[in-house]
């Protein structure tokens, strides 16, 4: 060839983007640093789709909900619409706990993918239908799944000790029947309902059965802490046993916690600390259930009766 003659370059054909892409981003709340990861997502997932050749962008999807149970998530009810449409081939998501709030949602929503022959890729668990067995990446998503709500579990606890060993949990003011909130959230008396919790005290101390007192509430028009004419019984058991009527107020005080926190003066009291054990005494007295030496579980054979000895 000579040296004088002309060469013509040939660009190089590049594969035309066949594959349609869906991107699913989600976050629970409207927050800032919620939306700065949102923005992360959208960014990091459209430079993936932009280096595969074959691929070819044709939608975001976008939720910001709530992330409880049964709140709306309009964006991936149309994603799965475009899917069913044949307007998606893949849907991509950073990762399992985006893509569903529970391992049901999330496997419900894959099952239904997978019928559709659309593929599925987890960026961060660098899970692809392409390449990895269903029924392993089924067994996958629900160990991760639950691996994370485990996680999700103790770092709630964890929140929760740390607040009410610090004195910043919100539980300490939560209002009860006899409370209200002042303008700072903190709890104050309600006079018009302390009243009626008074009331219950004194008429437990003086002979009322729980039932008993649920007849006196209801003969005396009272409503419910719900506004219900009705009362139910284990409120008025519920109320009877509140330390927060004397102004102290125990955090973790249930379930397997071996720690307990009290917050003394914590409000307002509307009984005092001697009328209230004296209702827990009253109470533990008034216990048809006792344990032998044999600790086989009797039964008294009296029963507290609800009328007022004359």
């Amino acid at each position: 060839m000579s040296d004088n003659a002309v060469v013509h370059y040939i660009p190089a054909r590049f594969p035309k983007r066949e594959k349609r892409v869906g991107i699913y981003c989600r976050v629970s709340t409207n927050s800032m640093e919620q939306l700065q990861s949102l923005t992360a997502q959208i960014s990091h997932l459209t430079r993936v789709v932009s280096t595969m050749p074959q691929w070819l962008l044709s939608d975001v999807y976008i939720d910001i909900a709530s992330s409880k149970t049964g709140s709306s998530r309009k964006e991936f009810s149309r994603l799965l619409e475009d899917c069913n449409s044949k307007k998606i081939d893949i849907v991509i998501t950073k990762n399992i706990s985006r893509f569903g709030r529970d391992s049901v949602e999330v496997l419900d929503a894959f099952n239904n993918l997978k019928a559709l022959g659309v593929r599925v890729i987890f960026e961060q668990e660098d899970l692809d239908t392409a390449n990895t067995d269903c029924n392993l990446m089924v067994s996958i998503i629900e160990s991760l799944a639950q691996a994370e709500n485990e996680s999700r579990s103790d770092n709630i606890r964890m929140g929760t000790k740390y607040r009410a060993s610090s004195g910043t949990s919100k539980l300490y003011d939560r209002k009860c029947y006899g409370y209200k909130h002042n303008e700072e959230g903190k709890l104050i008396i309600d006079d018009e309902t302390s009243k009626n919790v008074k009331l219950i005290f004194e008429l437990y101390l003086g002979g009322q059965s729980v039932l008993g007192i649920v007849k006196e509430l209801e003969k005396r028009k009272i409503l419910s802490p719900t506004g219900k004419e009705k009362w139910c019984k284990r409120t008025i058991d519920v109320m009877l046993s509140n330390e927060k009527y004397t102004g102290d107020v125990k955090l973790m005080k249930s379930g397997n916690s071996d720690v307990q926190y009290l917050s003394e003066d914590n409000n307002p009291a509307i009984i005092s600390k001697e009328v209230f054990e004296a209702v827990q005494v009253e109470k533990g007295r008034r216990s048809n259930v006792v344990k032998g030496e044999s600790e086989i579980v009797k039964r008294k054979s009296e029963k507290f009766s609800s009328k007022r000895k004359n």
